[in-house]
């Protein structure tokens, strides 16, 4: 007699869950937002479609799901007040050189501007970026010096998509230390 064979995929509700979000990541990771269907995402989850929607009410909630996961700039917030700017310039200059290491952060770079995930990069961009680097700052306008601050970043990532990566050099930090204390100056 033959013994029963059993399926080694986790089951319940936050199992299948989590089986989505991980097939998400992948997918959205290797094909960008636009060329991922849910109906991959449930195959490759080895899940019913609907289930999609009941968890995260739709691709564009999923892709929101998935980037909770990804890193933050929070780490490199911490540390003291007075380096805040050159930690920011390294940082910066190593984007010139390399892409996010997350490919759904690579893939957020490239669909940012699609429309059904606008309203989700806009609040990931707020809750990952802006805000923590406005609770850094004192004075007046932190919000307005955050969003400065945050536009040089996402210039920094535009141009290398555009022109390529740079090695950034010593005098590069040094500017963009510079640029940096002048966006979060009172």
């Amino acid at each position: 007699m033959d013994a029963p064979t059993t399926d080694a995929r986790p089951r319940g509700r936050e199992a299948t869950r989590q089986r989505i979000l991980d097939a998400a990541r992948v997918l959205f990771g290797e094909h960008g937002y636009e060329q991922v269907t849910v109906r991959m995402i449930a195959a490759a989850a080895d899940a019913n479609i609907a289930l999609v929607g009941r968890y995260f009410g739709s691709k564009a909630g999923l892709f929101g799901a998935v980037l909770e996961g990804e890193p933050t700039f929070v780490a490199l917030l911490a540390g003291d007040h007075a380096s805040l700017p050159r930690r920011l310039a390294e940082y910066a200059a190593e984007r010139m050189h390399h892409d996010p290491e997350s490919p759904v952060l690579r893939t957020l770079e490239r669909s940012a501007a699609h429309p059904e995930i606008q309203d989700v990069v806009r609040e990931r961009l707020r809750t990952s970026i802006l805000d923590p680097l406005a609770a850094q700052l004192d004075g007046p306008d932190v919000q307005a010096r955050a969003r400065m601050a945050t536009a040089v970043f996402l210039g920094i990532g535009a141009m290398r998509r555009r022109l390529g990566p740079e090695q950034p050099t010593a005098a590069d930090v040094e500017r963009l230390t510079a640029v940096f204390e002048a966006c979060l100056a009172e």
